[in-house]
């Protein structure tokens, strides 16, 4: 039986706080629905372009939104875009196993690998079939090899112990199970290609299974994404630590306590905008005027006209006038160059 070997750090207790603090936030949060709505189909963007980019796709996040909504996007490379549609559907499989309570086994990662790796590269990857052959992960830079994976004939077994550990282990919080996974998994290399991107999106199953969904509006890859050799580093260092997983666990749960304070600090303005909204009957344009002022620190009238360029000026004017009579934005600078800033 897999028996993963680390030591719970303050690193590790205070990072899970403020992710049961973030969570909490969010179950109790009067949030409304088209927000969580645009907000988690936003993140689910962001996890499917962070974790194809991490394998080396060249789409900018800006093209990988497009093609998610079905826009053509010029010079995008086809095996590019098929790999980050194929996220769409290996995540709405997992959707669905979530839907009908289904407990995590190696069919269901295998079909997720399957719906991630379909018809990208000429299906070399063997889609949801475990490697029959010896592979190896190379430094992409200079072509060594820093890390040789257990044999095709030890995949079988290895796969098998990490799923009966998951489905039964009852000591570990929640999101180290998640952690855990997603090295164990990277580890054993049970695929000839894409076992990052099927790690990452088990991973996200476990939390989500556990009821730590966070209302789908985090993504992990992105915080991967921001720093790759930081990333990769954490991975080797448990070969390096005799497969000691502690540090990866501290990596781990960093990055998950991140993106949950930026959801949370999100969330924490929307409500202030709504209330604002509500207390002053605020039109949409104001509304919006607040979200770029959230985002920006800051707006000119210039600003507001890009976001309307069909409405006069004077009406934006208006607009931002009745905000500053009733306190909710100041003034700075000259007549030319005023720039409203929130109170």
């Amino acid at each position: 039986m897999f028996k993963p070997k680390f030591t719970i750090t303050n690193c590790m207790t205070s990072a899970i706080t403020q992710i049961e603090r973030a969570r909490g936030f969010l179950e109790a949060a009067q949030l409304s629905d088209d927000w969580v709505k645009d907000m988690s189909d936003e993140a689910l963007i962001k996890e499917a372009h962070h974790t194809t980019h991490i394998e080396g796709t060249r789409l900018s996040l800006e093209d990988a939104e497009r093609l998610w909504n079905g826009e053509e996007v010029d010079g995008a490379d086809p095996e590019d875009t098929r790999e980050l549609l194929n996220y769409r559907d290996a995540f709405d499989f997992v959707s669905d196993c979530l839907d009908y309570g289904d407990p995590i086994t190696e069919v269901m990662i295998r079909e997720i690998h399957r719906k991630l790796v379909n018809g990208v590269r000429g299906d070399k990857a063997l889609p949801g079939s475990y490697r029959n052959v010896q592979n190896y992960v190379a430094n992409a830079s200079t072509g060594k090899v820093i890390y040789t994976p257990p044999s095709p004939a030890e995949v079988f077994n290895m796969m098998a112990s990490l799923v009966g550990w998951l489905n039964n282990e009852e000591d570990v919080h929640p999101v180290l199970i998640s952690g855990i996974t997603q090295f164990q998994l990277v580890h054993i290399h049970p695929f000839v290609d894409g076992n990052g991107r099927t790690s990452r999106l088990l991973s996200t199953l476990c939390l989500y299974r556990s009821g730590y969904d966070f209302k789908r509006l985090f993504t992990i890859s992105e915080y991967y994404d921001r720093d790759r050799p930081a990333f990769y580093k954490a991975i080797q260092n448990v070969r390096d630590q005799n497969m000691d997983l502690t540090g990866w666990l501290d990596y781990f749960v960093t990055g998950l306590e991140t993106q949950m304070i930026e959801v949370k600090e999100r969330g924490e303005k929307v409500i202030r905008r709504d209330v604002l909204v509500n207390k002053h009957n605020l039109n949409e344009r104001q509304k919006v005027a607040i979200d770029f002022m959230q985002s920006h620190e800051k707006l000119q009238i210039q600003d507001f006209e890009n976001l309307y360029p069909k409405t006069n000026r004077r009406t934006l004017q208006r607009d931002l006038k009745k905000m500053v009579d009733v306190g909710i934005l100041m003034t700075q600078g000259s007549t030319h160059q005023l720039e409203y800033l929130l109170c």
